[in-house]
């Protein structure tokens, strides 16, 4: 059964080819060896091979089928270690008891989602990393204050590190992608709490960015009524992008009083 299987648009598949910078991104995760860790969408697995000579303590989740016939006859290492199943959908708290790492070269489509759901097991993943989209990787590791600083940008870095490593160009895939990838690491920051309503700040920077050309004040008024008092505070002369972290938490328990249900 040996063959090359075959990359799937409707799957976001784009198989990396350069054994150079598969290397390189399992070497990010040099630091956690010793601590499982999860791949997502290994493919034909030019990443795998390399995790697994590193020694690492290494289970897969693959949902293409034919993907996982290719993994099963070409690495034995991996038997009863190969999830056939939606990385969206699992449950990893089922899976592992205690910490353990994420890498992959993800697919372009669910990359957002995938790291939102970083998010949901995020005191359990102390490092996550691997290849995306570039204008994604931008996002997550924008400072305040640019285009680039968004939803994604602050929602990741209240709990992870963000490094973008290094940038890889479309040729290195089959197919070649129309756009440039990154590769980037995810380090669990020393948050725990972010000192204030968790689910009134994730709601409070998805509706600032949502209407990010507008200011605070005009954003966020729909919250708590146009003639709230709370507007008058300087704050709200901003637009969301100049905004730290530290300032939405700071924005969040400014709101918390006056939120109309």
């Amino acid at each position: 059964m040996s063959y090359m299987v075959r990359p799937k648009k409707s799957l976001g598949q784009h198989f990396l080819t350069d054994l150079h910078i598969a290397e390189a991104i399992a070497d990010t995760l040099d630091a956690y060896r010793g601590m499982p860790v999860l791949e997502v969408g290994p493919g034909m697995g030019v990443l795998t091979r390399y995790l697994l000579d590193k020694g690492h303590d290494l289970t897969v989740v693959e949902l293409d089928s034919e993907s996982v016939e290719y993994l099963q006859e070409h690495f034995p290492a991996l038997e009863g270690r190969i999830l056939e199943k939606d990385f969206l959908k699992l449950d990893l708290a089922q899976l592992y008891d205690g910490e353990f790492c994420v890498i992959g070269n993800y697919p372009y489509n669910i990359s957002s989602q995938i790291f939102f759901k970083i998010l949901d097991y995020k005191d359990r993943i102390p490092c996550c990393s691997g290849m995306i989209q570039k204008e994604v990787a931008e996002r997550m590791a924008a400072p305040p204050g640019g285009k680039t600083y968004g939803i994604l940008s602050v929602l990741m870095q209240a709990w992870y590190d963000i490094e973008y490593l290094f940038t890889v160009p479309e040729h290195v895939f089959n197919p070649p992608p129309k756009v440039k990838s990154a590769v980037i690491r995810m380090t669990r920051n020393q948050v725990r709490q972010l000192g204030c309503n968790e689910q009134l700040f994730k709601q409070i920077v998805k509706t600032a960015f949502n209407q990010r050309r507008k200011t605070m004040r005009n954003s966020l008024r729909s919250l708590v009524g146009k003639d709230c008092e709370v507007l008058a505070d300087p704050i709200f002369d901003e637009r969301p992008e100049r905004l730290s972290v530290e300032r939405f938490i700071a924005l969040t328990n400014l709101l918390e009083n006056y939120i109309t249900s």
